[in-house]
């Protein structure tokens, strides 16, 4: 059975796949129960998408606001108590296999006064639960990249050069964020507006980047800072 499952999964994903020899057979008859389950919820919402994949697999209680904004590639998953609102100029856009981690939030718009510009996330991209991405700048996000648990990416900054005026009525500063392909966020990283990461470039575990990371670079600490470049001893 377990040969059979790793065929079918290998031909969704368009890659190969292996099933870990720890698995069960009642723990792997478990976990396609499920799947099964979030494949149903994806068919019943696949006709109210803007585009979707033929495949695509959705967790119980997911929210997805403006559905028709909403475009998800084949074999991508959806997970758990994730929120996606979609209201935005260019919509949310997903590649092929991209995962969204349960208790995630995508969050174009915050209030209609000003829309958000919108996402564009490439293939075999890996959110872990509790990200919050919010796209009021626009955000990119290149293939094949891991953004770890807790990771919040911010594209927006508030006006607050006078000190007569609330911040809150000297309105923002769009810049939009960058993320190359083959990327790696760890845990907890804030990304702030206006930053470009190169491709293949590493983000150590709780730093906070509000300057560009050249591609294969690796940074750190709060702000972060260079660290060392990939393939150094």
């Amino acid at each position: 059975m377990k040969k059979f499952v790793e065929k079918v999964i290998s031909r969704i994903k368009g890659s190969p796949y292996r099933i870990d020899d720890a698995v069960s057979l009642p723990c792997l008859i478990g976990i396609l129960g499920e799947r099964a389950k979030m494949l149903l919820r994806g068919i019943s919402v696949k006709p109210f998408l803007g585009k979707s994949g033929k495949i695509i697999f959705i967790g119980k209680k997911v929210q997805l606001k403006r559905k028709r904004q909403i475009k998800i590639g084949n074999g991508s998953t959806i997970n758990a108590y994730c929120r996606i609102n979609a209201l935005s100029r260019n919509g949310v856009t997903a590649g092929n296999n991209f995962s969204l981690g349960h208790n995630s939030i995508i969050e174009c718009t915050g209030v209609i006064s000003e829309l958000g510009e919108g996402i564009a996330i490439g293939n075999n991209v890996g959110i872990s639960p509790y990200a919050f991405i919010s796209v009021r700048g626009s955000v990119s996000i290149g293939d094949d990249t891991i953004i770890g648990p807790g990771v919040k990416i911010i594209s927006e900054n508030h006006v607050f050069s006078d000190i007569d005026i609330p911040i809150r009525n000297q309105g923002t500063k769009r810049l939009g964020i960058k993320i190359g392909s083959n990327c790696w966020l760890g845990a907890n990283v804030t990304v702030l507006d206006g930053v470009t990461v190169g491709n293949g470039a590493i983000i150590a575990a709780g730093a906070v980047v509000t300057k560009n990371v050249e591609p294969f670079e690796i940074v750190g600490g709060v702000p972060a800072k260079h660290l060392k470049n990939r393939g150094e001893g």
